[in-house]
Order: C-alpha cells, then sequence, then structure tokens
C-alpha cells in the first residue's frame, strides 16, 4: 500500500506530539512526581511510534518505542530519577531531527548511540542557541588565509540560531547579496566567512566570488549567491549580520519557482472541523441556488428580484467570507508550543532561574500569519530571558494573547529590570543615531523604540545569544509586514512589556480607499484610528512641518502624495485628513478625497514593486483596474522630524 500520500499529515500531527511533549517535559522537571504528566508523555510517545510504523518510518519508530519504554518504567517505578528530563530531552530533540530528515526526504539518521548510551552520557541539543552541547556554547572555527602575502586569522561568526520551531515543509531558492563596509578588514576573509555561514544554511547553486578566488585573496566588496534553503530570511539575515564588517543583506525570489512554491503552499495542511466543512458546503449551495435566481431575473428584467437576489447573495458571500477564515485560523499555541523548552534552556545556561507562563494559546490566526510570527517570538523571549531578567532573582516571562474586535493582541512581558528611556537616549546620541537635539524631543515611548533600529542593543556585553544589534529591528519588520504593529512599554525594576497587534488574516481586509495626486489607493482600515475633514485654517506652520490641534493633542499633517511622489492637487479650503496611529502619537495624513471602505482580498507584489517602503500588496477593483494598498508606518515613521532614522546632518538642516 502506498503511504506516500499521507506522509504530510504525518508529518503534522507528529509535530503536535512533539511539541506537547516539549511542553510536558519541561512541566514535569518542575514537579518530577507527577503522574498524570508522566501518563501523558507515555501516550504522545506511544502515538508518535504507531504512527512511524504505519508509515514505515524504522528509526522513528524505534526511538519512540525507546522513549515509551522509559517512561513506562518511571510509571511503574512512581517517579523520575535525577538526570532522566535530560536524557528525554535529548531523544526529543533527536525525534525532531529524524523529522527533518523525513521532510527533506533524507535517509533517517542514525539512532544507534543514543539507543545505547546511559542515562549519564546523553546531553540535549540546545535547542534554543543551536549548538550541540552545552558545554562548548561558543564553538568557533578558525580560518587561515593568505591575504597579501600575510596569514590572517578570523573567527568565524557564530552558527545560524537554530530553529525553535520544525522548519518550513518546502525549500526555497532565492538570492541572497550581502555588501560588506567599505573600510572591511581582510574582505576575502569575510567573503570566506559568508559562504560558510550560507553552507550552513543550505545549498548554494552558485555563489559570486567563488571560494578559490576568495582563498586567492582577491577583493570582495559584495558576496551574491543563489541559495536553496528552509532557514527563514530574517534568521538568515540575522546570522550574516552577526559577521563583521557586513553592511547590508538582500535578498531576491526566484521567480521561475512560482509553480513550485504554489505546490509546497498545497503541500501544507490545516485540520478544520467537519461541521464547519459542513457549512461551508452548504452556503456554496445556497450561492448556486442564488446564482440561478440572478440569471433568471436578469433575463426577464425583473429589477425587484434582481435587487432581491443581490442582496441576498452579498450576505452569503459575507458569511462564507466568514467561515472560510475560520477555516484558516491556527491556535497560537501550535507555534507557542517549543517556547517553554526554550525558555528552560536559554535559563540553564544562563544561570538564571525564569518561570514561564502562558495565557490565551487557544486564540487563532491566520495560518500564513502564525509561520512568520515564531521568529518574532523566539526573539523577544531570547532578549527577555539574556538581559531582561536579573541573575540571582527568580524571574518570570510570559505571552498572553487575546481577541481585540477583528485584531490578535500579544503582549511577551518579563519582570527583569526594565529599560530606561534617559539612558537610551544618550546611547542613541553617542553612537551617532540621534543628535543630542533629536533625543530631546523623544518622548518616553519613542526612546523605547530605538531598541528597534538597526545595530542599537542595550545588552552591556555580546553573548552567543544576543547583544550584537540584531534582532528587534528584525521583529518589527516581521510585524509590519504582517499589517501588524509593535509596541514597548517599560518600567526601570519591574519589567518589560512587548505588545504585538496583529490582524486575523492576511489574505483579506478591510480597507479605507482614498484619492492621493489623482490616483485611488487603499489603507488597511486596522491602520486608521479615525478620519476627519479639516479647515485649512486650523494648520500651522513650523519650517517645513505643518500641524494642527486634535482636541488636547497637536498631531503633525503630513501629505501622502509627498510621501510617495506623485504631483499634489491644489489647495483646497477643507482638507481630508486619515488618523494614523504610531508608538507614543497621532499622525494626520493628507489626501485629496475619502471614497469609502470595502472588503478586498489582497495580492502579493512581485519584484521590484515588492521592494517598495509602503506597498504592502495590490487587489483587482469591480473594473479591472489595480489597487495598490499602501502601509503608512514606514513611510510616516521614514519622514518624521524625530524619526529614528534619520541622521544628525537632516536635523540640522530641517532646523
Amino acid at each position: 500500500m502506498d503511504m506516500s500520500r499521507y506522509r504530510e499529515l504525518f508529518l503534522s500531527e507528529t509535530r503536535e506530539h512533539l511539541n506537547q511533549m516539549g511542553r510536558l517535559l519541561v512541566a514535569l522537571e518542575q514537579e518530577p512526581s507527577a503522574r498524570e504528566t508522566i501518563d501523558a508523555l507515555f501516550r504522545e510517545a506511544h502515538s508518535v511510534k504507531g504512527m512511524a510504523a504505519s508509515m514505515g518510518y524504522e528509526r522513528t519508530a524505534a526511538l519512540a518505542h525507546h522513549l515509551e519504554d522509559m517512561l513506562d518504567g518511571f510509571r511503574r517505578g512512581g517517579g523520575m530519577p535525577d538526570g532522566t528530563i535530560d536524557q528525554l530531552l535529548a531523544g526529543l530533540d533527536l525525534l525532531e531531527g529524524l523529522l527533518e530528515d523525513l521532510q527533506a526526504d533524507r535517509q533517517e539518521r542514525d539512532i544507534a548511540a543514543f539507543l545505547a548510551a546511559p542515562a549519564e552520557a546523553v546531553t540535549p541539543i540546545a535547542v534554543a542557541t543551536g549548538n550541540p552541547d552545552e558545554g562548548d556554547l561558543e564553538l568557533l572555527e578558525v580560518i587561515e588565509i593568505e591575504d597579501a602575502g600575510q596569514r590572517e586569522t578570523v573567527s568565524e561568526a557564530p552558527a545560524l540560531t537554530a530553529v525553535t520551531l520544525p522548519p518550513p515543509p518546502v525549500s526555497t531558492v532565492f538570492q541572497v547579496t550581502v555588501i560588506l563596509a567599505e573600510d572591511a578588514t581582510a574582505p576575502a576573509a569575510r567573503g570566506l566567512l559568508i559562504l560558510r555561514e550560507l553552507e550552513r544554511a543550505g545549498e548554494i547553486i552558485n555563489a559570486t566570488p567563488t571560494k578559490e578566488t576568495l582563498r586567492q585573496g582577491g577583493g570582495c566588496p559584495r558576496v551574491q549567491a543563489w541559495l536553496r534553503t528552509a532557514v527563514p530570511k530574517p534568521r538568515l539575515e540575522e546570522s550574516l549580520r552577526a559577521i563583521a564588517d557586513v553592511d547590508k543583506v538582500l535578498f531576491v525570489d526566484d521567480r521561475r519557482t512560482d509553480g513550485s512554491r504554489r505546490g509546497g503552499e498545497a503541500g501544507r495542511s490545516v485540520r478544520v472541523r467537519t461541521d464547519l466543512l459542513d457549512l461551508v458546503v452548504n452556503l456554496t449551495g445556497e450561492l448556486l441556488t442564488r446564482r440561478f435566481m440572478l440569471q433568471r431575473a436578469a433575463t426577464e428584467r425583473d429589477w425587484a428580484e434582481l435587487d432581491a437576489a443581490l442582496e441576498q447573495t452579498t450576505r452569503l458571500i459575507d458569511e462564507l467570507h466568514h467561515q472560510a477564515l475560520q477555516a484558516r485560523l491556527v491556535p497560537l499555541e501550535n507555534v507557542a508550543g517549543r517556547l517553554p523548552r526554550m525558555v528552560r534552556d536559554l535559563a540553564r545556561k544562563t544561570g538564571k532561574q525564569v518561570e514561564f507562563r502562558m495565557t490565551g494559546g487557544g486564540v487563532g490566526l491566520d495560518r500564513l500569519i502564525l509561520e512568520e510570527l515564531s521568529d518574532p517570538l523566539v526573539h523577544l523571549l531570547r532578549n527577555a530571558v539574556d538581559h531582561g531578567i536579573e541573575a540571582g532573582k527568580p524571574g518570570e516571562v510570559s505571552v498572553a494573547a487575546r481577541r481585540e474586535k477583528d485584531q490578535v493582541l500579544i503582549e511577551i512581558s518579563d519582570n527583569g529590570r526594565g529599560m530606561d528611556p534617559q539612558e537610551l537616549r544618550q546611547k542613541a546620541v553617542a553612537r551617532g543615531i540621534l543628535a543630542p537635539e533629536q533625543a530631546a524631543l523623544l518622548s518616553d515611548r519613542e526612546a523605547l523604540m530605538l531598541v528597534c533600529v538597526p545595530g542599537f542593543s542595550t545588552a552591556r556585553e555580546v553573548t552567543d545569544t544576543s547583544g550584537r544589534g540584531v534582532g528587534m529591528d528584525v521583529v518589527k519588520s516581521a510585524v509590519e509586514k504582517l499589517g501588524g504593529t509593535l509596541d514597548i512599554q517599560s518600567v526601570v525594576g519591574s519589567g518589560t512589556c512587548f505588545q504585538l497587534r496583529l490582524p486575523l488574516s492576511m489574505a483579506i481586509i478591510r480597507i479605507l480607499l482614498v484619492s492621493c495626486g489623482g490616483h485611488p489607493l487603499a489603507i488597511p482600515l486596522t491602520r486608521v484610528q479615525r478620519t476627519l475633514e479639516l479647515p485649512s485654517g486650523e494648520v500651522r506652520s513650523v519650517g517645513h512641518r505643518h500641524f494642527f490641534q486634535l482636541d488636547e493633542e497637536e498631531v503633525e499633517l503630513v501629505a501622502l502624495d509627498s510621501l510617495l511622489g506623485l504631483v499634489g492637487g491644489a489647495a483646497a479650503d477643507t482638507l481630508c485628513v486619515v488618523l494614523i496611529e504610531l508608538p507614543g502619537r497621532l499622525v494626520g495624513l493628507q489626501v485629496d478625497s475619502l471614497l469609502g471602505q470595502r472588503d478586498a482580498f489582497v495580492k502579493n507584489l512581485g519584484f521590484p514593486l515588492d521592494r517598495l517602503p509602503g506597498m504592502s500588496g495590490a487587489t483587482v477593483q469591480g473594473n479591472g483596474s489595480v489597487l495598490f494598498i499602501i502601509d503608512p508606518h514606514p513611510l510616516l515613521e521614514g519622514q518624521s522630524a524625530v524619526s529614528l532614522s534619520r541622521s544628525k546632518e537632516t536635523f540640522d538642516a530641517l532646523s
């Protein structure tokens, strides 16, 4: 019997079992005598063994059977001996490795050494750091090259942070361009390090320059390579930027593989309740009936019946849209299941006492959003444990999620040392990121957002976990790419809270239609706080900036046509303004006119349009024309006079 058709289902279900085992093992470490937890672990291992045996994956089944026997012995003995949790975690890591082998169509890795090793000889793999041996957490490989007649030793950058969740099912191909700083030391050596890092991430299809050229000490202002990998781009970029003298990392997708990417997308699966499927089928049947009614009414020119049928069809489409989105929703705990294990490993490595809590794991998000959310969650928790929680004090890290209308709010908080806004201002000035005048204008909330500036770090020293100034900028970019926002709240001595507001879905969203420079554009409604009409006489100018008073707050007014480089229309007596909320402040976005609201099916933009700041997608209108969807956040943040990325020279010029 051909079992290959069930392969994706097996991989999906086994990952769920392994995630649950990870959560249970962390809980069991806190309470080793908990019989219910041991029983639950036994059932999970038994399920994995049975499924693997049915699929013919012998080594996976044998390892699961070995863990099952261990747990059965502990059930009979009534407790867990010392060191057993480490052994079980090592077995869990090995199971995940076997699953990766199966996913990549490789032969299952050897498990004989683990099965034969005594309990005290087994050490869990440090999944949180990506290193195989906790006793050597900063393993560095030395590359010696000859450059201009001199032998130079360069320590290689740390390895890619290991995936704390299973990697994407299908590898993707894209081009990576790594540009070195003009004053880079030993550029050929840096080029070799970059190629070695790319090899760790996947398969290099071709590269310019080649290793041979670099070993001869040739010039290397940049390294360009086509790479096949399952590692997400944000994680790959973080690892590459950790190499000294790397200035920029750019990615270009392989448009030739659109078909294969669609095939990979089709291979993914989401579990859907049968009652929900039945409801979708019923709605589809009713739509077919309404179609015949519309056809008959149009043929007979019965306008009353046509209007009634259109109204009924609209209601059915709205309901079908709602139920289709429900089918795509996946609980947050599907990506958060590995977080307790990651926090536990980081706490042990740093010697800190950290307790992990999670609430709202059942809150659902669109599967695509959930997959992209795993990296930001990992970054935030790593930062919280590494330089949020203080050594020698009991620490707590929590993840809380809840629904707020058509959005999901996720809060990642800790009770650590917190961040001082004034200290952040001083660091930004000292590093040349802001001028002193700029820093003085920042509110406390804006000062906290400085940690999202590339290269900015609050860590007092660089570790293999954090401190290189990469991470928070990746988090912010990833959240905004998902159509969400990031906000930071912190109290010195009491801890920090990162708030992620995300839409439920990226596929179908509510948009506000506006006219700007003679072109219709759309803004996601989740970005809009409100709209208003403003008499032009209420706008006052300060230098090149414009402001108006709204209640008790002074709001800056920015013209959207200016942001987009469009030709503005004639000045009007009444201005149409869209209020956008940025962290800590409001900004008024001036448009030509407001055209209403509607639901839109969002299409992703291809290269090179996807490289334009503020372009988040497009949708097709009823007349067949393309309507571009604008994300105002990156545009407004780049234009603000207190923008975190604006140079001191620009600030002086505006003054």
